[in-house]
Protein backbone atom coordinates (compact mmCIF):
# COMPACT_ATOMS: atom_id res chain seq x y z
CA UNK A 1 0.00 0.00 0.00
CA UNK A 2 2.59 2.39 1.00
CA UNK A 3 4.69 1.71 -2.85
CA UNK A 4 1.43 2.46 -4.38
CA UNK A 5 0.25 5.92 -2.72
CA UNK A 6 3.10 8.04 -4.50
CA UNK A 7 2.16 6.47 -7.71
CA UNK A 8 -1.81 7.49 -7.18
CA UNK A 9 -0.54 11.18 -6.18
CA UNK A 10 1.33 10.72 -9.36
CA UNK A 11 -1.41 9.95 -11.51
CA UNK A 12 -3.98 12.82 -10.02
CA UNK A 13 -1.40 15.30 -10.33
CA UNK A 14 -0.87 14.61 -13.85
CA UNK A 15 -4.52 14.48 -14.22
CA UNK A 16 -4.89 17.98 -12.92
CA UNK A 17 -1.82 19.47 -14.74
CA UNK A 18 -3.52 17.69 -18.29
CA UNK A 19 -6.80 19.84 -17.22
CA UNK A 20 -5.51 22.80 -16.64
CA UNK A 21 -3.68 22.98 -20.04
CA UNK A 22 -6.93 21.96 -22.05
CA UNK A 23 -8.54 25.04 -23.19
CA UNK A 24 -11.68 23.71 -21.69
CA UNK A 25 -15.38 26.46 -22.39
CA UNK A 26 -18.85 25.76 -22.33
CA UNK A 27 -21.45 26.40 -24.96
CA UNK A 28 -24.05 28.25 -23.50
CA UNK A 29 -23.08 31.64 -24.52
CA UNK A 30 -22.24 30.69 -28.74
CA UNK A 31 -24.68 30.08 -31.51
CA UNK A 32 -24.72 30.12 -35.44
CA UNK A 33 -25.30 32.34 -38.50
CA UNK A 34 -26.29 31.42 -41.76
CA UNK A 35 -24.40 32.81 -44.67
CA UNK A 36 -26.53 31.77 -47.48
CA UNK A 37 -24.87 32.73 -50.57
CA UNK A 38 -21.78 30.62 -49.54
CA UNK A 39 -23.19 27.91 -47.82
CA UNK A 40 -21.37 28.41 -44.66
CA UNK A 41 -22.08 29.32 -40.95
CA UNK A 42 -19.92 31.53 -38.64
CA UNK A 43 -19.77 30.13 -35.23
CA UNK A 44 -20.55 33.64 -32.58
CA UNK A 45 -19.78 34.30 -29.37
CA UNK A 46 -22.27 36.24 -27.11
CA UNK A 47 -19.96 36.97 -24.23
CA UNK A 48 -17.25 38.70 -26.62
CA UNK A 49 -19.19 39.67 -29.06
CA UNK A 50 -16.93 38.18 -31.89
CA UNK A 51 -17.45 35.59 -34.51
CA UNK A 52 -15.00 32.27 -33.83
CA UNK A 53 -15.15 30.39 -36.86
CA UNK A 54 -16.89 29.87 -40.59
CA UNK A 55 -17.17 26.20 -41.05
CA UNK A 56 -17.88 26.00 -45.22
CA UNK A 57 -19.48 23.25 -47.17
CA UNK A 58 -23.10 23.05 -45.99
CA UNK A 59 -25.02 23.24 -49.30
CA UNK A 60 -27.65 25.14 -50.59
CA UNK A 61 -28.64 27.10 -47.14
CA UNK A 62 -31.40 29.10 -48.60
CA UNK A 63 -34.19 29.56 -45.91
CA UNK A 64 -31.83 26.90 -43.37
CA UNK A 65 -32.64 26.44 -40.15
CA UNK A 66 -30.60 24.95 -36.79
CA UNK A 67 -31.34 22.77 -33.78
CA UNK A 68 -29.14 21.85 -31.06
CA UNK A 69 -28.45 18.92 -28.96
CA UNK A 70 -29.47 18.75 -25.93
CA UNK A 71 -26.01 19.31 -24.58
CA UNK A 72 -25.82 22.49 -26.41
CA UNK A 73 -22.41 21.31 -28.29
CA UNK A 74 -23.86 20.16 -31.58
CA UNK A 75 -25.72 22.55 -34.52
CA UNK A 76 -28.00 20.58 -36.52
CA UNK A 77 -28.25 22.54 -39.80
CA UNK A 78 -31.36 21.90 -42.20
CA UNK A 79 -30.41 23.02 -45.55
CA UNK A 80 -33.31 23.88 -48.14
CA UNK A 81 -31.34 21.13 -50.84
CA UNK A 82 -32.00 18.06 -48.19
CA UNK A 83 -28.15 18.42 -46.57
CA UNK A 84 -28.59 17.71 -42.97
CA UNK A 85 -24.91 18.88 -41.12
CA UNK A 86 -24.14 18.41 -37.48
CA UNK A 87 -21.74 20.92 -36.37
CA UNK A 88 -19.30 20.24 -33.50
CA UNK A 89 -19.35 24.24 -31.67
CA UNK A 90 -16.26 23.50 -29.90
CA UNK A 91 -13.95 21.54 -32.44
CA UNK A 92 -15.18 24.42 -34.96
CA UNK A 93 -15.94 21.52 -37.63
CA UNK A 94 -18.74 19.46 -39.55
CA UNK A 95 -19.12 16.08 -37.56
CA UNK A 96 -21.21 14.46 -40.29
CA UNK A 97 -23.30 15.20 -42.88
CA UNK A 98 -26.03 13.82 -45.11
CA UNK A 99 -28.23 14.52 -48.36
CA UNK A 100 -31.56 12.93 -46.99
CA UNK A 101 -33.57 14.13 -49.47
CA UNK A 102 -34.61 16.42 -52.31
CA UNK A 103 -35.67 19.77 -51.15
CA UNK A 104 -36.11 20.04 -46.98
CA UNK A 105 -37.46 23.05 -45.52
CA UNK A 106 -36.26 22.53 -41.46
CA UNK A 107 -36.34 20.06 -38.69
CA UNK A 108 -36.40 19.21 -34.58
CA UNK A 109 -35.18 17.42 -32.34
CA UNK A 110 -36.79 14.83 -29.91
CA UNK A 111 -37.52 15.56 -26.25
CA UNK A 112 -34.63 13.45 -25.20
CA UNK A 113 -32.45 14.41 -27.74
CA UNK A 114 -31.39 11.40 -29.36
CA UNK A 115 -33.90 11.63 -32.83
CA UNK A 116 -33.54 14.76 -35.46
CA UNK A 117 -36.53 15.05 -37.92
CA UNK A 118 -36.33 16.23 -41.12
CA UNK A 119 -39.79 18.38 -42.96
CA UNK A 120 -39.30 17.69 -47.14
CA UNK A 121 -40.95 19.12 -49.61
CA UNK A 122 -39.31 16.14 -52.39
CA UNK A 123 -40.20 13.56 -51.42
CA UNK A 124 -42.97 14.71 -49.63
CA UNK A 125 -42.56 13.56 -45.50
CA UNK A 126 -40.42 13.03 -42.46
CA UNK A 127 -37.30 11.23 -41.98
CA UNK A 128 -35.98 10.60 -38.40
CA UNK A 129 -32.30 10.34 -38.08
CA UNK A 130 -30.56 9.48 -35.22
CA UNK A 131 -29.06 12.19 -33.26
CA UNK A 132 -25.62 10.74 -32.92
CA UNK A 133 -24.66 9.12 -36.21
CA UNK A 134 -27.33 10.67 -38.59
CA UNK A 135 -28.08 7.01 -39.55
CA UNK A 136 -32.10 6.85 -40.76
CA UNK A 137 -34.67 5.65 -38.41
CA UNK A 138 -37.68 6.17 -39.44
CA UNK A 139 -39.66 7.14 -42.95
CA UNK A 140 -42.84 8.94 -42.56
CA UNK A 141 -44.01 9.36 -46.34
CA UNK A 142 -46.86 12.38 -46.19
CA UNK A 143 -49.44 10.55 -47.81
CA UNK A 144 -52.73 12.36 -47.13
CA UNK A 145 -56.65 11.08 -47.06
CA UNK A 146 -56.80 12.25 -50.73
CA UNK A 147 -54.03 9.55 -51.46
CA UNK A 148 -51.51 11.77 -52.79
CA UNK A 149 -47.70 12.69 -51.35
CA UNK A 150 -47.51 16.43 -49.94
CA UNK A 151 -44.93 18.69 -49.05
CA UNK A 152 -44.28 18.44 -44.90
CA UNK A 153 -44.35 22.42 -43.20
CA UNK A 154 -44.04 23.57 -40.00
CA UNK A 155 -42.18 20.36 -38.19
CA UNK A 156 -41.75 20.72 -34.33
CA UNK A 157 -40.81 18.95 -31.56
CA UNK A 158 -43.29 18.23 -28.86
CA UNK A 159 -43.59 17.13 -25.24
CA UNK A 160 -43.70 13.47 -24.68
CA UNK A 161 -41.40 12.16 -27.26
CA UNK A 162 -43.80 13.38 -30.28
CA UNK A 163 -43.62 15.54 -33.44
CA UNK A 164 -46.17 17.76 -35.29
CA UNK A 165 -46.06 18.30 -38.22
CA UNK A 166 -48.88 19.91 -41.10
CA UNK A 167 -49.60 18.57 -44.87
CA UNK A 168 -49.23 21.22 -47.16
CA UNK A 169 -51.62 20.10 -50.13
CA UNK A 170 -53.56 17.41 -47.95
CA UNK A 171 -54.46 20.29 -45.57
CA UNK A 172 -53.84 17.48 -42.52
CA UNK A 173 -51.88 18.12 -39.08
CA UNK A 174 -50.22 14.78 -38.21
CA UNK A 175 -49.03 14.31 -34.64
CA UNK A 176 -46.09 11.01 -34.40
CA UNK A 177 -45.20 9.48 -31.32
CA UNK A 178 -41.59 8.54 -31.14
CA UNK A 179 -41.87 6.00 -28.04
CA UNK A 180 -41.07 3.65 -30.21
CA UNK A 181 -38.64 4.84 -33.08
CA UNK A 182 -38.37 2.61 -35.80
CA UNK A 183 -42.32 2.08 -35.60
CA UNK A 184 -43.78 5.84 -35.23
CA UNK A 185 -47.25 5.95 -33.92
CA UNK A 186 -49.28 8.27 -35.91
CA UNK A 187 -52.54 10.04 -34.98
CA UNK A 188 -53.79 12.11 -38.12
CA UNK A 189 -56.10 15.13 -38.35
CA UNK A 190 -57.75 15.20 -42.12
CA UNK A 191 -59.67 18.49 -43.06
CA UNK A 192 -57.46 20.88 -40.48
CA UNK A 193 -57.59 23.51 -42.96
CA UNK A 194 -56.85 24.63 -46.74
CA UNK A 195 -52.63 24.91 -47.80
CA UNK A 196 -51.23 25.38 -44.25
CA UNK A 197 -48.09 26.65 -45.07
CA UNK A 198 -46.15 27.11 -41.39
CA UNK A 199 -46.75 25.79 -38.31
CA UNK A 200 -45.68 27.16 -34.84
CA UNK A 201 -45.79 25.43 -30.78
CA UNK A 202 -46.34 28.05 -27.89
CA UNK A 203 -43.71 27.43 -25.33
CA UNK A 204 -45.42 25.54 -22.89
CA UNK A 205 -45.79 22.38 -25.63
CA UNK A 206 -49.77 22.66 -25.45
CA UNK A 207 -51.01 24.17 -28.47
CA UNK A 208 -49.68 23.56 -32.30
CA UNK A 209 -50.76 26.77 -34.88
CA UNK A 210 -51.00 26.13 -38.13
CA UNK A 211 -51.18 29.39 -40.65
CA UNK A 212 -52.96 28.44 -43.33
CA UNK A 213 -52.43 30.00 -46.72
CA UNK A 214 -55.89 28.89 -48.69
CA UNK A 215 -58.30 30.53 -45.99
CA UNK A 216 -58.02 32.68 -42.87
CA UNK A 217 -57.36 32.42 -39.40
CA UNK A 218 -55.20 29.04 -38.22
CA UNK A 219 -55.81 25.61 -37.36
CA UNK A 220 -54.99 25.10 -33.75
CA UNK A 221 -54.73 21.77 -32.00
CA UNK A 222 -54.62 21.08 -27.96
CA UNK A 223 -51.67 18.41 -27.87
CA UNK A 224 -53.09 17.79 -24.44
CA UNK A 225 -56.32 16.37 -25.47
CA UNK A 226 -55.93 15.46 -28.85
CA UNK A 227 -59.65 14.09 -28.74
CA UNK A 228 -60.74 17.33 -28.93
CA UNK A 229 -59.34 17.82 -32.68
CA UNK A 230 -58.44 20.93 -34.83
CA UNK A 231 -60.32 23.98 -34.20
CA UNK A 232 -60.01 27.48 -36.04
CA UNK A 233 -58.80 30.40 -34.16
CA UNK A 234 -57.58 33.96 -34.96
CA UNK A 235 -60.16 34.32 -37.89
CA UNK A 236 -58.63 37.94 -37.98
CA UNK A 237 -55.24 36.55 -39.34
CA UNK A 238 -55.62 36.47 -42.56
CA UNK A 239 -56.41 38.16 -45.66
CA UNK A 240 -60.13 38.01 -45.53
CA UNK A 241 -60.49 38.09 -49.85
CA UNK A 242 -58.30 41.03 -50.56
CA UNK A 243 -56.13 41.23 -52.81
CA UNK A 244 -53.40 42.71 -50.62
CA UNK A 245 -50.25 42.43 -51.86
CA UNK A 246 -48.47 40.21 -49.52
CA UNK A 247 -44.88 40.19 -49.86
CA UNK A 248 -43.26 37.73 -47.61
CA UNK A 249 -45.96 35.38 -45.65
CA UNK A 250 -45.20 36.28 -41.89
CA UNK A 251 -43.11 33.12 -40.31
CA UNK A 252 -44.97 31.52 -37.71
CA UNK A 253 -42.02 30.83 -35.49
CA UNK A 254 -41.65 34.61 -35.30
CA UNK A 255 -44.54 34.49 -33.45
CA UNK A 256 -44.07 36.42 -30.36
CA UNK A 257 -45.78 34.48 -27.36
CA UNK A 258 -45.10 36.65 -23.68
CA UNK A 259 -47.06 37.36 -20.47
CA UNK A 260 -49.87 35.55 -21.87
CA UNK A 261 -50.07 37.08 -25.09
CA UNK A 262 -49.03 36.70 -29.15
CA UNK A 263 -48.05 39.08 -31.20
CA UNK A 264 -48.33 38.27 -34.35
CA UNK A 265 -47.79 39.77 -38.21
CA UNK A 266 -51.05 41.00 -39.64
CA UNK A 267 -51.60 39.17 -43.40
CA UNK A 268 -50.21 42.26 -46.22
CA UNK A 269 -51.05 44.92 -43.56
CA UNK A 270 -49.02 47.27 -41.64
CA UNK A 271 -50.20 45.87 -38.25
CA UNK A 272 -49.17 43.58 -35.85
CA UNK A 273 -52.10 41.74 -33.85
CA UNK A 274 -51.76 40.77 -30.09
CA UNK A 275 -53.92 38.07 -29.32
CA UNK A 276 -55.03 36.21 -25.95
CA UNK A 277 -52.84 33.45 -25.52
CA UNK A 278 -56.11 31.02 -23.39
CA UNK A 279 -59.13 32.57 -25.56
CA UNK A 280 -56.97 32.38 -29.27
CA UNK A 281 -58.95 35.94 -29.56
CA UNK A 282 -57.59 39.33 -30.93
CA UNK A 283 -56.80 41.94 -28.31
CA UNK A 284 -55.62 44.67 -29.78
CA UNK A 285 -53.63 46.13 -33.34
CA UNK A 286 -51.01 47.97 -33.15
CA UNK A 287 -50.15 50.06 -36.47
CA UNK A 288 -45.98 48.90 -37.77
CA UNK A 289 -43.63 50.49 -40.05
CA UNK A 290 -44.71 47.95 -43.08
CA UNK A 291 -45.93 44.30 -43.67
CA UNK A 292 -43.99 42.28 -40.79
CA UNK A 293 -42.10 38.92 -41.14
CA UNK A 294 -40.82 38.33 -37.84
CA UNK A 295 -41.78 39.67 -33.72
CA UNK A 296 -39.27 38.45 -31.38
CA UNK A 297 -40.16 38.60 -27.79
CA UNK A 298 -37.03 39.85 -25.33
CA UNK A 299 -36.75 37.02 -23.00
CA UNK A 300 -38.36 39.23 -19.94
CA UNK A 301 -41.53 39.66 -22.42
CA UNK A 302 -41.92 43.46 -21.84
CA UNK A 303 -40.46 44.12 -25.59
CA UNK A 304 -40.90 42.61 -28.80
CA UNK A 305 -38.88 43.65 -31.84
CA UNK A 306 -39.74 43.66 -35.29
CA UNK A 307 -38.42 43.28 -38.72
CA UNK A 308 -40.11 44.08 -42.43
CA UNK A 309 -40.42 42.57 -45.44
CA UNK A 310 -39.40 44.89 -48.84
CA UNK A 311 -39.34 47.74 -49.14
CA UNK A 312 -39.44 48.39 -45.60
CA UNK A 313 -36.26 45.49 -44.93
CA UNK A 314 -34.60 48.09 -43.92
CA UNK A 315 -36.48 49.15 -40.61
CA UNK A 316 -36.96 47.38 -36.86
CA UNK A 317 -39.51 48.54 -34.53
CA UNK A 318 -39.66 47.67 -31.21
CA UNK A 319 -43.29 47.54 -29.68
CA UNK A 320 -43.33 47.64 -25.80
CA UNK A 321 -46.36 45.41 -24.68
CA UNK A 322 -47.54 47.20 -21.64
CA UNK A 323 -48.25 50.60 -23.74
CA UNK A 324 -49.18 48.74 -26.54
CA UNK A 325 -46.98 51.44 -28.46
CA UNK A 326 -43.83 51.69 -30.83
CA UNK A 327 -41.14 53.26 -28.34
CA UNK A 328 -38.37 53.10 -30.88
CA UNK A 329 -38.01 52.92 -34.41
CA UNK A 330 -34.19 51.54 -35.84
CA UNK A 331 -32.64 52.08 -39.84
CA UNK A 332 -29.79 49.22 -38.86
CA UNK A 333 -29.15 49.31 -43.21
CA UNK A 334 -30.79 47.27 -45.59
CA UNK A 335 -31.90 43.92 -46.01
CA UNK A 336 -32.95 42.85 -41.92
CA UNK A 337 -33.72 39.30 -42.27
CA UNK A 338 -33.60 37.78 -38.67
CA UNK A 339 -33.11 38.89 -35.21
CA UNK A 340 -32.40 36.85 -32.01
CA UNK A 341 -31.84 37.67 -28.37
CA UNK A 342 -28.87 36.66 -26.03
CA UNK A 343 -29.77 34.36 -23.70
CA UNK A 344 -30.61 36.98 -20.73
CA UNK A 345 -32.03 40.02 -23.51
CA UNK A 346 -29.00 42.42 -22.87
CA UNK A 347 -27.99 41.79 -26.43
CA UNK A 348 -30.28 41.36 -29.74
CA UNK A 349 -28.47 40.30 -32.96
CA UNK A 350 -29.79 41.26 -36.67
CA UNK A 351 -28.53 40.36 -39.52
CA UNK A 352 -28.76 42.24 -42.40
CA UNK A 353 -28.24 40.54 -46.03
CA UNK A 354 -27.91 43.21 -48.17
CA UNK A 355 -24.98 45.02 -46.28
CA UNK A 356 -22.99 41.42 -45.41
CA UNK A 357 -22.99 42.12 -41.83
CA UNK A 358 -24.41 41.41 -38.41
CA UNK A 359 -25.34 44.39 -35.93
CA UNK A 360 -25.62 43.87 -32.45
CA UNK A 361 -28.08 46.42 -30.17
CA UNK A 362 -28.66 47.31 -26.41
CA UNK A 363 -32.41 47.07 -26.18
CA UNK A 364 -32.21 49.26 -22.67
CA UNK A 365 -30.66 52.27 -24.67
CA UNK A 366 -31.19 51.07 -28.20
CA UNK A 367 -27.90 51.95 -29.30
CA UNK A 368 -26.35 49.62 -31.64
CA UNK A 369 -22.82 47.55 -29.10
CA UNK A 370 -21.33 45.89 -31.93
CA UNK A 371 -20.52 45.30 -35.89
CA UNK A 372 -19.49 42.02 -37.50
CA UNK A 373 -18.53 40.76 -40.93
CA UNK A 374 -20.90 37.79 -42.16
CA UNK A 375 -21.47 36.94 -46.05
CA UNK A 376 -25.04 37.35 -46.97
CA UNK A 377 -26.08 36.37 -43.59
CA UNK A 378 -29.64 35.12 -42.79
CA UNK A 379 -31.16 33.05 -39.53
CA UNK A 380 -29.31 33.99 -36.44
CA UNK A 381 -30.07 30.91 -34.02
CA UNK A 382 -28.11 30.67 -30.41
CA UNK A 383 -27.50 27.78 -28.15
CA UNK A 384 -30.18 28.31 -26.08
CA UNK A 385 -32.67 27.38 -28.34
CA UNK A 386 -31.48 23.42 -27.05
CA UNK A 387 -33.55 23.62 -23.94
CA UNK A 388 -36.62 25.09 -25.69
CA UNK A 389 -39.64 23.40 -26.93
CA UNK A 390 -40.55 23.53 -30.41
CA UNK A 391 -37.12 25.19 -31.22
Amino acid sequence: MRARIPVLFLLALGALTGCAGTNLRGTGDLGVVIERASGSVQILDTSRRTSLAKVEGLGDLSHASVSYSRDARYAYVFGRDGGLSKIDLLTQRIDRRIIQGGNSIGGAISADGKLVAVANYQPGGVKVFDADTLALIADIPAIGADGARSKVVGLVDAPGQRFVFSLFEAGEIWVADMHEPKRPLLRKFAAAGKEPYDGMITSDGRHYAAGLFGEDGVALLDLWNLDTGVKRALVEFGRHGEKLPVYKMPHLEGWAATGGRIVLPAVGKHEVIIADQTSWKEIARVPVAGQAVFAVARPDGRQVWINFAFPDNDTVQVLDLPSQRIVQTLKPGKGVLHLEFSPRGEQVWLSLRDENRIEIYDPDTFARIGTLPAQSPSGIFFTVRAHRIGL
